[in-house]
């Protein structure tokens, strides 16, 4: 089979594009020189090159378009990033002022209290510790024998009374608060000097945030909701008159001699950082 012989006038793109930019200058500049605006040349570029003109210009539109919409989304998630540098600054300036604020204010009471316990001797401490779960029923603090700390040392904070140190190492101090389930205190009523004896119980303080108290003896029917309770003088291990909480609830006995109910603690039993720590205490154990 006889293969097919190749043209013999196979002239190169490169050169054919070329000659026809030449053509198309050479068309531009005569018709340019003899002045043929209205003429065929001028017909058939504006037909042929228009459309492609137009074309360009949109495409160009389109693109510019395009950059400019591109170059502000740029700018807007720059400045939405700086923003939200900007928030997240001022959110931790702002946690930070409400800790400052947290800490003046405990410092605040523990300084209120110190004033009005002036007559014992007392130092403050952090708490570094504490049972599971919300309330603060035992705990530990950050001194012991190697700051003064005894067992059976009173522990304060907020308006009152906190509970009693129970166990002591050289750094730390383990606290049974009022609230606990194994606590008692002698407590008197403080407008009528009333005993009674206030117990704690997790179970109320869970149910309504107050403890119990039992036998106290009112006979003369003044003891009402409201009225403060205080550490008794016939307590062994508390010091006397330290603000225990407030009447809350009073209920007749069935021996309808005396009369059982609950307290409101004054201290908040689930928020404690800082207690003071009275440095001495009643000679005999109860």
């Amino acid at each position: 089979m006889r293969r097919r012989s190749k043209s013999r006038f196979n002239i190169p793109t490169k050169y054919l594009l070329i000659a026809l930019t030449v053509i198309c200058i050479v068309a531009m500049y005569v018709s340019f020189a003899l002045n043929l605006s209205g003429g065929p040349l001028n017909t058939v570029a504006g037909v042929v090159f228009g459309p492609m003109q137009r074309g360009i210009n949109s495409a160009g539109t389109w693109m510019s378009d395009k950059a400019s919409n591109f170059k502000q989304l740029n700018d807007v998630m720059a400045e939405n990033e700086e923003l939200r540098a900007q928030v997240e600054q001022l959110t931790e300036e702002l946690d930070a002022i409400k800790l400052d604020e947290y800490e003046l204010n405990n410092l605040r009471e523990l300084l209120e209290l110190d004033k009005q316990y002036s007559d014992y001797d007392k130092t403050a401490a952090y708490v570094i510790g504490k049972d599971a779960g919300n309330w603060f029923e035992n705990f530990i603090i950050d001194k012991g024998t190697n700051d003064g700390i005894e067992v059976d040392m009173n522990v304060i904070a907020g308006s009152g009374l906190v509970g009693i140190v129970y166990d002591v190492g050289p750094n730390y101090a383990k606290v049974r608060s009022i609230i606990d389930d194994s606590s008692q205190v002698y407590g008197m009523v403080l407008n009528t000097s009333d005993n009674c004896v206030v117990s704690g119980s997790l179970q109320s303080m869970n149910r309504d945030q107050v403890i119990g108290f039992s036998d106290l003896k009112d006979t003369d029917q003044k003891v009402h909701v409201g009225d403060a309770v205080v550490t008794s003088n016939v307590s062994s291990k508390y010091m006397e008159g330290i603000l225990i909480g407030y009447v809350s609830t009073i209920t007749e006995d069935s021996n309808h001699l005396t009369k059982s109910g609950t307290i409101t603690p004054t201290v908040d039993f689930e928020h404690l950082q800082q207690v003071l720590v009275i440095m001495e205490k009643k000679e005999t154990g109860e």
